[in-house]
């Protein structure tokens, strides 16, 4: 498959009238032509060099011909595994090539363990998603990496006996990754899990806690809300679960900490600052007890 240099600079925020000028400068990328009109196109192989010399300017601050010296003296093939798998999901993606990106896949699962796998090659794709890729193709990815994080969940032996955490993101938050990813750290760790997973409303999350009566709820926020709709759909949840203590997380909670505090929610990063919050709310029960 090949792309037009229309959408190679909508891909990788490089203006046409700039790819033309390293072409003519630079003598990269080396686009073919078509027959009869002469349109440009580039193949995956050219897209994937674009993408990395893109890279190397805006993240690492090289120059225009630092940037490209460096991908012509480094094939991708000569990365290390995790870049060249890194480097040709991306390629894959941008040619919508769904079998290409479950063989990286595979292969990066083949070659990490569980955490690693996670924490270091799904969720960095995840994050950056928004930003590298136009609608379609973050559709696609997005859905791959999903898919891949609940196969990894369900992979890991659960337990029979350990803490019950309730995992769920709030109405109208639809991005489940780092909920998922969660959810292996903590089934790997001994919790049982329930897992409610995107868009749950505040009236399905009383009718689980009233059921399950979890020693714990966790809730994934990533969607950006103002001010006034954090705090009614923070409020809503935190009655729906209570008693039951509840620890926030995620982008979207970051910047309204102070409101969170206030309602009376923890808010963790991660499985391990979960699991201490957990540690003090079970110790304070005992000493009450």
């Amino acid at each position: 498959m090949t792309l037009r240099i229309r959408t190679i600079a909508r891909l990788t925020g490089i203006r046409e009238a700039t790819l033309r000028a390293w072409e003519r400068r630079y003598g990269f990328p080396r686009p073919h032509r078509t027959e009869g009109n002469n349109y440009r196109v580039y193949t995956r192989d050219e897209v994937e060099a674009i993408r990395r010399v893109a890279r190397l300017i805006q993240q690492d601050g090289l120059s225009v011909s630092e940037a490209i010296a460096q991908v012509r003296a480094t094939p991708l093939q000569e990365l290390p595994e995790p870049e060249r798998l890194n480097e040709r999901f991306w390629s894959a993606v941008m040619v919508l090539d769904g079998d290409e990106v479950t063989r990286v896949l595979d292969e990066a699962q083949s070659a990490m363990d569980v955490e690693a796998y996670c924490d270091r090659f799904l969720m960095p794709l995840l994050r950056e998603m928004g930003v590298r890729l136009d609608i379609a193709r973050e559709h696609l990815a997005s859905a791959f990496i999903r898919q891949r994080l609940r196969q990894v969940l369900e992979g890991v032996e659960g337990a029979v006996d350990g803490p019950r955490v309730l995992l769920a993101c709030p109405a109208r938050d639809h991005h489940e990754g780092g909920l998922l990813a969660l959810g292996v750290h903590l089934k790997r760790r001994g919790w049982r899990l329930t897992l409610l997973g995107a868009d749950t409303p505040a009236e399905a999350l009383h009718s689980a806690c009233t059921q399950l009566r979890p020693d714990i709820v966790a809730l994934s926020f990533v969607r950006r809300r103002e001010p006034d709709e954090f705090l009614e759909v923070l409020g809503d949840a935190l009655r729906a679960c209570a008693p039951f203590p509840v620890v926030v997380g995620g982008s979207g909670a970051r910047e309204h900490l102070k409101t969170l505090f206030t309602l009376g929610a923890q808010y963790a990063e991660s499985a391990e600052e979960l699991v201490a919050i957990w540690n003090q709310v079970r110790n304070s029960q005992n000493r009450r007890t």
